[in-house]
Formats: structure tokens, C-alpha cells, sequence
């Protein structure tokens, strides 16, 4: 199952991704990249410096496309977005597994300083079922993934959405 995991990751970023910006692809790729052979050896590289105290550190990493395009100038960010499946949640238990795979992810986007995470959720059988856009600065401040909504409950509305959900049909559903 693991190839397939791996496969299903890769042929989710085969149809996601594009070579140029929009308006340089041709309708022709754009609408035949399902049946495009998986490459996983395209991929970026984000260099880091930073540090702690006195202390420096340079962190470099695989990052899996850009939102939009490269900056004109080198000072400015780079507008990265990492790309990652999950199964779609369906019990308590992969919700769990799910939340410690973002906590994994955060990090190495933290790290990378990539601001964007797009998640999508497949079933067992390795169909994409749905999409989620993160934003890496905002990971940190969500509770829990809410399997009613399909998304992470950020801390302030996802109180609001379980306060309703406890007002309106009087019960707690998480």
C-alpha cells in the first residue's frame, strides 16, 4: 500500500501542477495532464537562512510549485505551496492520524517558509474526493480537523461552528 500512497501523492501533483503560468499553458496539456505519465523529479528547492541568538542555520528543502511566479526581485518572498493527499477522515482514529501528518507538514512549510498547503483527501481506493488550501501561519491556531465540515476548525470559528451546532440541534458533533 505505501507504493500506492506515494503514487497517488505524485499523480496528484501531475494534476495540480502546470509548467508555465496559466495563460502560457496550452489548452491541449492543460486538459490531457490526466493522462500524463507521473514525474516525480521535477520539484523546487527553498533555501533558508535564519537562526537562533547567535547561532545561524541554513535549511533547504523540496518545495512543490509556486501560487503564482517567481518574484522580480530576490528580497521579495516566494509565494510556494506545498502539495500533499491524505485519506479522507472517517473515524476518530484517522482523524488523529491525520492531524499528526499536518503537524509534519506544518513544520517542513514552517521551516521552508512556504505560506500555502493544499491538502487533498482520497478515498481508500485512492480517488480524490476533496481539496483543502491551508495557510501554514494559520495551522498552528486550528484545534481539531472537523469531519462534519471536511476542513480544520480554526480556533475562534470553529468554537462558534460547535457553539451553533450545540444551539441549533442540541448536539455535540466533533
Amino acid at each position: 500500500m505505501n507504493a500506492t500512497r506515494f503514487q497517488v501523492g505524485y499523480k496528484f501533483e501531475t494534476l495540480a501542477l502546470i509548467p508555465t503560468t496559466w495563460a502560457e499553458t496550452s489548452r491541449d496539456y492543460i486538459e490531457s495532464r490526466e493522462s500524463l505519465v507521473v514525474d516525480n523529479h521535477a520539484q523546487y528547492c527553498s533555501v533558508v537562512r535564519t537562526g537562533f541568538g547567535k547561532s545561524r542555520l541554513i535549511l533547504a528543502g523540496e518545495v512543490d510549485a509556486l501560487w503564482d511566479a517567481k518574484p522580480c526581485r530576490p528580497d521579495d518572498p516566494i509565494n510556494w505551496v506545498e502539495l500533499k493527499t491524505a485519506a479522507t477522515p472517517l473515524s476518530d482514529r484517522d482523524v488523529l492520524k491525520y492531524e499528526r501528518k499536518l503537524l509534519k507538514v506544518w513544520i517542513q512549510s514552517f521551516l521552508l517558509g512556504v505560506p500555502k498547503i493544499i491538502v487533498g483527501f482520497r478515498s481508500k481506493e485512492g480517488i480524490l474526493q476533496s481539496l483543502e488550501e491551508l495557510e501554514t501561519s494559520q495551522i498552528p491556531r486550528a484545534e481539531k480537523y472537523d469531519r462534519r465540515r471536511g476542513s480544520v476548525a480554526d480556533t475562534e470559528e470553529g468554537k462558534g461552528h460547535r457553539d451553533r451546532d450545540v444551539q441549533d440541534r442540541g448536539e455535540w458533533t466533533w
